[in-house]
C-alpha cells in the first residue's frame, strides 16, 4: 500500500506539491466540501484540518464523500482490463442507473467474471461501487441545494431509507458547532403515506414534514435561525409522543392532536393557523370560506399563501383546505397525500 507508512503531513504536503506519483494511489477528501479529489487537482487546495486520504475511490465513497466534479477521480479506477475499463465508462455515463447483474449479462459479460475482476482491481464488486456511486451522486444534488426528492431520485433509491445520510449531512451539525447551543432534536416517523421529519424541543414540536417536500432544506434553514437553536439526530419525549398520536391518526382512532406546537408564525399567519385547527375533521374547508371565518374576507389569497407555510403537515390540518369549486389545490405534501389523507379521515368521520 502506497502510503500506509505516511503521515497526514505528509500527504498533504504531496497534495499540495500536486505530486503525480500519487495519483490513482491516493485520494483527498475534503470535510467542508464533502467531495474528494486527486493530487494533482488543479482546484484550490483546502486547510489540513479539513482533510482525511484515502487509498482507494471506494472507501472515498463509503466514507460519504463524492467525486470532484474538475479532477474526475472516478477516471483513474480504468485498468488495462478491457472488462472493468469499459462498465466503468458505463457507470460513468450512468452513475443514476440501478444496475443489476441483468444488465451486465445484456452487455455480454458473465456476472461472476465481473464479480471477480472488479474485487481483484478495484476491491469491490461492480453493483456495490454502481451503488456507492448513486449515493453520491445524490449528494452532489443536495449540495446544489435541489430538492430532496429529486436528489433521492437521482441518487436511485426507490425508497427515503436508503437515502436518510444524505439528509443527515444536510441539517446536521459538527460536534464543535453543537457545544453551547440549545439543541433541538430530529428524528425519521414512518407512516402509510411515506416517511416524515419531525423536530422538536423537549416540550414542543416545532416541525413534522414528509421527507419529499420540496420546501424542507428552507425550513430546517429558518427554524435554526428563528430558534438559533443547532438541530442533530435524535430522541426526545416529544418525538416519541407525536409518533404515538400519528400511528393513532394513521389507525382511525385519534381525530384530533394533543402535543404540544411551537408556531413559527406570527401575525396574520397565525390566525390562519389557529383557524386551521379548527377544521373538523372529516370535512373540508375552501379558501375563500376560511377568509372570512377569520374576518378577512377578500384576503383569500392571504390565506392560500399562509396554508403554504404550514410546516407542521397534518397536525395543522393545512390537507383540510380545497377551492371553491372542490378541487384539491396545491399541497406541499403532494396533491395525492392531500387526497389520500382526505379520503382516510371521511372514512373513519362516521365512527
Amino acid at each position: 500500500m502506497l502510503f500506509t507508512p505516511n503521515s497526514p503531513e505528509t500527504l498533504y504536503a504531496a497534495m499540495l506539491a500536486k505530486d503525480a506519483a500519487y495519483d490513482g494511489h491516493a485520494f483527498v477528501c475534503v470535510t467542508s466540501t464533502g467531495i474528494f479529489c486527486r493530487f494533482v487537482c488543479p482546484a484550490r487546495k483546502p486547510k489540513f484540518e479539513n482533510t482525511r486520504f484515502f487509498e482507494s475511490i471506494p472507501e472515498c465513497l463509503s466514507a460519504g464523500f463524492r467525486p470532484c466534479l474538475r479532477c474526475k477521480p472516478m477516471a483513474t479506477l480504468k485498468s488495462r482490463d478491457p472488462l472493468t475499463t469499459t462498465l466503468l465508462e458505463h457507470l460513468e455515463r450512468e452513475p443514476e442507473r440501478i444496475w443489476s447483474e441483468d444488465d451486465i449479462v445484456r452487455l455480454g459479460f458473465d456476472p461472476s467474471t465481473v464479480r471477480r475482476s472488479f474485487k481483484r482491481s478495484i476491491g469491490m464488486t461492480f453493483l456495490d461501487l454502481a451503488r456507492l456511486r448513486r449515493t453520491s451522486r445524490g449528494l452532489e444534488r443536495l449540495a446544489a441545494e435541489d430538492a430532496v426528492i429529486e436528489a433521492q431520485l437521482e441518487a436511485g433509491f426507490d425508497s427515503a431509507s436508503g437515502f436518510r445520510d444524505a439528509v443527515a449531512r444536510l441539517i446536521g451539525e459538527t460536534p464543535a458547532a453543537l457545544k453551547g447551543r440549545e439543541l433541538l432534536k430530529a428524528d425519521w416517523l414512518e407512516t402509510p403515506i411515506g416517511p416524515m421529519l419531525a423536530v422538536a424541543d423537549d416540550t414542543r414540536l416545532h416541525l413534522l414534514e414528509f421527507f419529499d417536500r420540496k420546501a424542507l432544506p428552507a425550513e430546517l434553514t429558518r427554524l435554526r435561525t428563528r430558534t438559533r437553536a443547532a438541530i442533530a439526530f435524535g430522541r426526545n419525549a416529544v418525538i416519541g409522543a407525536i409518533e404515538a398520536e400519528l400511528a393513532g391518526y394513521f389507525a382511525g382512532s385519534l381525530r384530533a392532536f394533543q402535543i404540544s406546537l411551537a408556531y413559527d408564525a406570527t401575525g396574520f399567519t397565525r390566525i390562519v393557523w389557529d383557524a386551521l385547527l379548527n377544521i373538523p375533521y372529516g370535512t373540508t374547508c375552501a379558501y375563500a370560506d376560511l377568509a372570512a371565518t377569520i374576518d378577512h374576507p377578500t384576503a383569500f389569497r392571504a390565506v392560500a399563501r399562509a396554508n403554504g407555510a404550514n410546516q407542521l403537515s397534518i397536525v395543522i390540518p393545512c390537507h383540510r383546505v380545497i377551492g371553491l369549486d372542490g378541487s384539491l389545490t396545491g399541497y406541499g405534501g403532494g396533491l395525492w397525500r392531500k387526497k389520500w389523507l382526505l379520503e382516510h379521515e371521511r372514512k373513519f368521520a362516521g365512527g
